[in-house]
């Protein structure tokens, strides 16, 4: 148990408009330089499939080790 006593809080009856009057939500906030990051690594992954990838996949599916 506990030794405070027990306290009824009454909050102030507020409408919508008003307890909403501070809350700002932002949503994906992402960094252009995060973003410039993504699309390079997407490049490069485009770059390594079609120049490493595919030409060995050929010829590991036509003659398996």
């Amino acid at each position: 148990m506990s030794d405070l006593p027990n306290k009824s809080v009454e909050l102030p009856d507020k409408s919508v408009e008003q307890e909403q009057r501070y809350h700002h939500y932002t949503g994906n906030a992402i960094p252009w330089y995060v973003r410039l990051l993504w699309v390079l690594f997407w490049c490069f992954i485009v770059y390594y499939a079609v120049t490493y990838f595919l030409p060995n996949m050929q010829t590991e599916v036509l003659s398996p080790p």
